[in-house]
């Protein structure tokens, strides 16, 4: 697959992830963008090896009456592409705000 375009979209997603919104629905609320736009450049990012990802514990998931959640994390390529996001966007550091530390969110079961 070609490399993604670095948009706005790319953007955000990145910033999203790098924040520590790292599943789909996350992602979506911390940026305002639809599913429709999300989980396609999340599968794009995945492949261009700007993120990659990680299925959550079946088990987990069940226990807590859900479906599992895909975990998804920033590569080198992928802090790359945000750098070059940032540069080019002005004020798009400021669309997507730091989840705490230590958040359940930030880490795969």
């Amino acid at each position: 697959m070609s490399t993604p375009r670095i948009t706005f979209v790319t953007g955000l997603v990145l910033q999203a992830i790098e924040r520590g919104y790292r599943y789909g629905f996350d992602i979506m609320d911390a940026s305002g963008l639809p599913d429709g736009t999300v989980y396609p450049a999340l599968r794009r990012l995945e492949a261009a090896a700007w993120t990659r990802s990680d299925w959550e514990d079946r088990d987990r998931a069940h226990a807590e009456k859900r479906p599992p959640r895909r975990y998804y994390e920033l590569t080198a390529e992928g802090r790359r592409a945000l750098a070059t996001a940032r540069e080019r966007f002005q004020g798009i550091d400021a669309a997507i705000p730091t989840l705490s530390t230590g958040s359940p969110r930030t880490e795969p079961a």
